[in-house]
């Protein structure tokens, strides 16, 4: 019947002891921390063996036992000065050596101080940590003395176990340690390698604080350089320009010029308990706008100039030392949202700070050469005469120089060009002789008219009052003279009388004379109001009736054009005066004919050429303002008898014209304006 019970109770044990192991296997395999491993693992494996204690042992890198982590184990084994502590130690070296596993009977030794021993009261069960198929460390628990034989070996194959699941996650841990050392002294290679590859100050600060906070794994990294005794930010990580009034970018200047001029680094992490006044209201201000958890500035310093082979200097340097040499700038860096261990932080920035020393130190040097843009621009053109590019160079200098002197032997066609616009060679205005209104018009556009036609009637009421007044008084006159002639036929008068009567009526003859001429006067401007064509032709004034009918007009003023058509045409070219001395020399040249070929095109129809000729006779003798060409000169052109049969003939049609004016160097055609530029105002 009690049987039952204890098979029970062994099977309770089994399947707690095979979920304690899988609890194990499952930590060995994640990417735990040793921190957090080495707890679990050891309390899992006491649980297991239902043991008193035990402790995890590591070797170092000098060959030293580190005690990785314990559970009951004695106070004595582990004071390093104790001699149960030594002989303890004596004795796990040697189960590390051996490399299996041995049950160690509690209070054995061989009683020598200088032997080993176990001076506990307890079994201890061993079993080495083996990693890469070496010796790493030792698994060692605590268990009861009078445990039976075979639980005691039941001990060493669990604990064997164990070792191997230890020994696979100590593996595979020490490789992540590895490739994130390796990955990491290759960010560290890279940053050097970029920080200094440039020698311009500005691309280096933001060099070392862009790939700074990088390699550090910050939140933000900034670079100031001294000027003038204060501190300048030059460069913020994630920043491509700095806004030198902000609010924040004055605050982090002001602390950084403060903590430059202490001479000392500062490491700031939430407390300003230790800092002198002046550097606490710095931080204060600048934490309140930049919300960091963490700040570190620290001092630029010029790096030692070290003698060749000297490689000793670096170590002997003391503090002292260092801070005797001059501040260049300050390195800042920031913690918001990231928390990095102030041990890994530390370490990470020094490693960024030596490079940023020397980087600065290098650029400052390079900038503060003079005449330093001069030999930048030097080196950047002389680029072109190193190494495989020479041949290259050559000759593309040779074919410049080549074609330079072809510019100016070859000579080409030089032309004048100027606007312009077809025009029939017989056309005249109709211009209004008088003030008036305009009564009637009689054409329209296009309408063809001769000679002595009317075109436009206008009336002056002024005029018209005027003419009546004066036919009024012409009569009043005409009646004057009759009635006196009357009485002086028909009447005896006294000899008085008689002169009386003879005065009035030479008085009427003289001023029906006057008015008579001021009223064919009169009347001759009556006639002038209806004007007529000048010459037989075409109406070309467009819309002429909507522009005059019932307008007034003003002496001298245009009414509208008349041309002929059917006889011949030309073009006014508008030449630019500053073109003029081109054009004299032109017509010197050619002492055979007086003229001068010109082409030219109609913007109604640009695809087909003109040509024509300029005649001496046909250049303006002074120039003109135009309103859009400036100062011109008129030019008479006129076409020849193939492209007048090609012309549309409509008066006013835009024109370009360009005038022959003789063969020249090409350089001289292409350039020439460039010449009379710099001529009127550089030289001049």
């Amino acid at each position: 019947m009690s049987s039952g019970p204890s098979d029970e109770n062994v099977e309770q044990t089994k399947r707690r002891i095979r979920t304690l192991v899988n609890e194990v296997t499952e930590l060995s395999k994640s990417d735990i921390k040793a921190g957090e491993y080495y707890p679990a693992v050891l309390q899992k494996i006491i649980a297991a063996l239902a043991a008193e204690g035990g402790a995890i042992w590591l070797i170092e890198q000098d060959g030293a036992m580190r005690l990785a982590h314990q559970i009951q184990l004695d106070p004595i084994l582990m004071q390093g000065d104790r001699i149960e502590a030594i002989q303890h130690g004596r004795l796990l070296s040697r189960l590390i050596t051996q490399g299996r596993a041995e049950l160690v009977p509690p209070l054995s030794g061989t009683g020598d101080p200088d032997g080993e021993a176990n001076p506990t009261p307890h079994l201890l069960v061993t079993a080495p940590l083996v990693a890469n198929k070496q010796p790493v460390g030792l698994l060692e628990v605590l268990q009861r003395a009078n445990s039976p034989s075979e639980a005691q070996r039941g001990y060493l194959r669990f604990l064997e176990h164990m070792t191997k699941l230890i020994g696979d996650w100590l593996q595979s841990h020490t490789l992540q340690q590895v490739s994130t050392r390796q990955e990491m002294w290759q960010q560290a290679d890279q940053f050097a390698r970029l920080v200094h590859d440039n020698l311009d100050l500005r691309d280096t600060a933001y060099t070392i604080a862009n790939e700074g906070r990088r390699l550090i794994e910050c939140d933000r990294v900034s670079v100031a350089q001294i000027q003038g005794g204060k501190a300048k930010v030059i460069a913020i990580s994630g920043q491509d320009s700095i806004e030198s009034r902000s609010n924040i970018v004055q605050s982090l200047t002001n602390l950084a010029t403060r903590v430059v001029r202490s001479g000392e680094p500062l490491w700031y992490d939430g407390s300003t308990e230790d800092l002198p006044p002046q550097l606490e209201e710095a931080i204060e201000d600048y934490v309140d706008l930049s919300h960091g958890r963490t700040i570190t500035v620290l001092p630029l310093r010029q790096p030692e100039r070290k003698t060749e082979g000297d490689v000793l200097a670096s170590r002997n340097e003391t503090s002292e030392t260092r801070q005797r040499r001059d501040i260049i700038g300050a390195l800042i860096v920031e913690q918001i949202e990231t928390q990095l261990s102030k041990p890994t932080l530390e370490g990470r920035v020094d490693l960024v700070y030596e490079h940023a020393c020397r980087a600065m130190s290098n650029s400052l040097a390079h900038s503060n050469i003079i005449f330093m843009p001069f030999w930048r621009f030097l080196d950047r053109a002389l680029w072109m005469f190193r190494g495989s590019t020479m041949p290259k160079t050559v000759f593309a200098l040779s074919a410049l120089a080549i074609g330079l002197i072809a510019m100016c032997i070859i000579p080409i066609e030089f032309k004048l060009k100027g606007n312009g616009e077809l025009k029939p060679t017989i056309e005249r205005n109709v211009y209004a002789h008088a003030n008036g209104n305009v009564e009637d018009v009689l054409v329209g556009h296009g309408a063809i008219v001769t000679a002595g036609q009317p075109l436009v009637i206008m009336k002056d009421d002024d005029l018209s009052k005027e003419i009546q007044n004066l036919e009024d008084q012409s009569a009043q006159a005409r009646q004057t003279l009759s009635n006196a002639t009357v009485r002086i036929n028909t009447e005896k008068l006294d000899k008085a009388e008689t002169n009386r009567v003879n005065q009035e009526a030479s008085n009427a003859r003289s001023k029906l004379v006057e008015l008579g001429e001021q009223l064919k006067l009169n009347r001759d401007k009556a006639e002038k109001l209806i004007r007529t064509s000048p010459i037989d032709g075409v109406v070309t004034t467009w819309d002429v009736e909507r522009v005059l009918n019932r307008r007034p007009v003003v002496m001298g003023q245009v009414l509208m054009t008349i041309a002929d058509k059917q006889k011949d045409w030309e073009i006014e070219v508008l030449l630019p005066e500053k073109r003029m001395r081109y054009l004299d020399y032109a017509f010197s040249q050619e002492k055979e004919k007086n003229y001068l070929p010109v082409d030219f095109i109609m913007m109604t129809d640009p695809s087909v050429a003109h040509s024509g000729k300029l005649y001496i006779t046909g250049v303006s003798a002074r120039a003109e303002l135009h309103p859009e060409d400036g100062p011109v000169v008129k030019l008479r052109c006129i076409p020849d008898e193939e492209s007048m049969k090609k012309l549309s003939r409509d008066p006013g049609a835009r024109v370009i014209a360009k005038v022959r004016a003789g063969r020249r160097s090409a350089a001289f055609v292409w350039f020439h304006e460039v010449v009379e530029w710099v001529r009127a105002y550089l030289l001049f």
